[in-house]
C-alpha cells in the first residue's frame, strides 16, 4: 500500500470514528433521559421510618442517575388520601406510590397477602419468600390485573397488637369492640366479635380520642409514640399476630414501568431493596428505646392470652378456607406461601429460635 492510499484510508477511518463519537452522545442521552415522576405515600411526614422509606428510595434513584430520574415524594393527602394511593397509580394519575398492599382488600382479598396475613411469615421469611421464593412472581401476576407493578420496599418487623382503652383478658372482652385494624385481620377478629374499622394512620388519634373507636393497631413503639396513641389509650398489647413481618410496597403504573429504560428499572429495583433493608434496621434501632419511654410515661404492656391467640388462629384458618373456596388467585398464592412457611419455620426453630431464646434469657438475667 502506498503512502497516499494509506492516508486516504486513514482519513476515512478518522471521519468514521469522529462520526461515531458525535452519534454516541445522543445515544447515551436516550439511555439516561430526564424523567420526573410523582410518588404518593400512604403515610404522614411525621413518621421518618415508614414515610422515610420513600424518601430513601427517591434519593438513591436520583444519586444513581445523576439527578436524571427525579422522584418527587408526596405525603398522604397531598395528592390523594393515603388509602387511595394504589388506586391513583393504577389509574395513571400518578406514576408510583409507597403503600401497603392490604389496604386494598376491598377490591380483592389477594391484596392482603402482599403485605401480611394473620399468622403468616416473619420478616426474614417474608424477604426470602419474595426474593427467592415465588412471592414476587405470583403477586406481580396478580398486580398486573390492576395495572400495577410491585416491588417490596420496607418492612417493620413483627408489630405490636395495638392500643386498648380497657384490659382484654378473655375472648368476651373483645365482643363489640370497635377497632382500627387493616387487611384480612379485620375479618379474623370479626369472628371473635370485634367490629373492624379501616382508618388511615393520620386519622387514628382523633378517632381514639373521641371514642369513635375503642382500640387501634398501627405499627410499633416508635411510630405509635410519635402519633401519641399512649395519650388516649392506656393498654398496649402484643404481638400483632396478624403482622409478623409486614411489607410496604412500591407500586408503579404498569405501563410506566414497561416504558422505563432497562437501566432505570434496575436502579429503581435496587433502590427499593435498599429501602426495604434500611426500614427494618431503623425499627430495630428505634423501637427498643421507644418502648422504654412509653412504659416510663405510664403505658401498661400486656400480652394477648393463649386463649385469644388460639381462637384467632382457628378463625384465621376458617377465613382462608372461605376465601380460597371462591377465589382461585388467592388460593394459589396463599397455598404457595403456606408451603414455604412450613419449611421456613422447621429450620428457624432449630437455629434462630434456639439462639435467640438463649440470648433473651441472658438479657433477662442481666448478663448482657
Amino acid at each position: 500500500m502506498d503512502r497516499r492510499s494509506f492516508i486516504k484510508k486513514a482519513g476515512v477511518a478518522s471521519v468514521g470514528a469522529a462520526g461515531a463519537a458525535v452519534l454516541a452522545a445522543p445515544a447515551i442521552a436516550q439511555q439516561a433521559p430526564k424523567i420526573t415522576w410523582r410518588l404518593t405515600s400512604s403515610f404522614p411526614k411525621s413518621l421518618d421510618t415508614i414515610y422515610g422509606g420513600a424518601v430513601d428510595l427517591a434519593k438513591h434513584v436520583s444519586d444513581a442517575t445523576d439527578g436524571n430520574f427525579d422522584i418527587q415524594v408526596f405525603a398522604a393527602g397531598e395528592i390523594v388520601p393515603g388509602l387511595q394511593a394504589a388506586d391513583a397509580v393504577g389509574e395513571g394519575s400518578v406514576e408510583m406510590c409507597h403503600t401497603c398492599s392490604y389496604y386494598y382488600v376491598g377490591k380483592d382479598p389477594t391484596f392482603a397477602i402482599g403485605t401480611a396475613i394473620p399468622f403468616g411469615l416473619n420478616a426474614r421469611l417474608t424477604n426470602s419468600w419474595f426474593y427467592e421464593g415465588n412471592g414476587n412472581k405470583l403477586l406481580n401476576e396478580f398486580y398486573a390485573t390492576h395495572n400495577l407493578y410491585g416491588m417490596i420496599s420496607g418492612n417493620t418487623g413483627a408489630q405490636m397488637g395495638g392500643w386498648f382503652r380497657k384490659e382484654i383478658n378473655t375472648l368476651d372482652d373483645l365482643k363489640g369492640l370497635k377497632m382500627r385494624i387493616a387487611g384480612l385481620a379485620g375479618k379474623v377478629v370479626e369472628k371473635l366479635g370485634v367490629i373492624p374499622q379501616q382508618i388511615a394512620g393520620g386519622d387514628i388519634y382523633p378517632a381514639l380520642e373521641k371514642g369513635t373507636i375503642d382500640a387501634a393497631e398501627w405499627v410499633g413503639p416508635y411510630d405509635d409514640h410519635k402519633l401519641g396513641f399512649n395519650k388516649v389509650a392506656k393498654y398496649y398489647y402484643y404481638p400483632a399476630f396478624w403482622e409478623g413481618g409486614p411489607v410496604i410496597h412500591t407500586f408503579v403504573n404498569l405501563e410506566k414501568w414497561n416504558g422505563l429504560p432497562k437501566a432505570y428499572q434496575g436502579v429503581l429495583s435496587d433502590a427499593c431493596a435498599f429501602a426495604n433493608t434500611s426500614m427494618m434496621a431503623k425499627y430495630d434501632m428505634k423501637n427498643p428505646l421507644a418502648v422504654k419511654q412509653l412504659v416510663g410515661e405510664g403505658t401498661v404492656l400486656r400480652p394477648f392470652s393463649q386463649e385469644i391467640l388460639e381462637a384467632a388462629y382457628t378463625a384465621a384458618q376458617s377465613v382462608y378456607a372461605e376465601i380460597s373456596a371462591g377465589n382461585p388467585t388467592f388460593k394459589k398464592i396463599y397455598d404457595d406461601q403456606v408451603a414455604f412457611k412450613k419449611e421456613g419455620y422447621l429450620w428457624m426453630q432449630l437455629a434462630e429460635y434456639t439462639f435467640d431464646t438463649f440470648m433473651m434469657i441472658q438479657q433477662r438475667a442481666g448478663k448482657l
